[in-house]
C-alpha cells in the first residue's frame, strides 16, 4: 500500500469516528426530547385532571415526570459518554491499535429497558 492510500484510510477512520459521535449525539437528543414530551405528558394529565374536576395531590409528581426526568438525564449521560469514547478511539486510531467497547451500548440498552418496564408498568396500573 501507498503512503498515500495509508494517509486516506487514516483520514477515512477519523471521518468514521466523527459520524459515529454524531449518530450517539443524535441519539442522545431523541432520549431527552423523549423525556421532555413524557414530562410535558404529565403536565398535560395534570390539566385534564383539573378540568374533569379531580383534585390533584399537591406534593405528588407523578411517575411519568420522574422518568420524563431520567430520561432527559440518560441523554445528557449518553452525549458525555459518547463524546469521552470518540476521544479514546481518535488517540486509538492514531496509534492504530483499537479496542472496540460495548460499555456505552451496554449502559444505555440497559438504562431504556429498565425505563420501558417502568413505563409499563405504569401503563398497566394507570388504566
Amino acid at each position: 500500500m501507498e503512503e498515500s492510500d495509508i494517509k486516506k484510510q487514516h483520514i477515512s477512520d477519523h471521518l468514521a469516528n466523527e459520524r459515529t459521535l454524531l449518530a450517539w449525539i443524535r441519539t442522545a437528543i431523541g432520549i431527552m426530547a423523549f423525556g421532555f414530551v413524557v414530562v410535558k405528558f404529565s403536565l398535560f394529565v395534570k390539566q385534564i385532571s383539573l378540568l374533569l374536576g379531580h383534585v390533584p395531590m399537591p406534593q405528588a409528581r407523578g411517575y411519568s415526570a420522574i422518568l420524563g426526568i431520567m430520561l432527559v438525564a440518560i441523554g445528557a449521560i449518553t452525549s458525555v459518554l459518547a463524546y469521552l469514547r470518540y476521544r479514546k478511539t481518535k488517540s486509538q486510531i492514531s496509534e492504530q491499535v483499537f479496542q472496540s467497547s460495548s460499555l456505552l451500548i451496554s449502559l444505555l440498552t440497559g438504562s431504556i429497558f429498565l425505563i420501558s418496564i417502568f413505563l409499563i408498568w405504569y401503563l398497566v396500573i394507570s388504566t
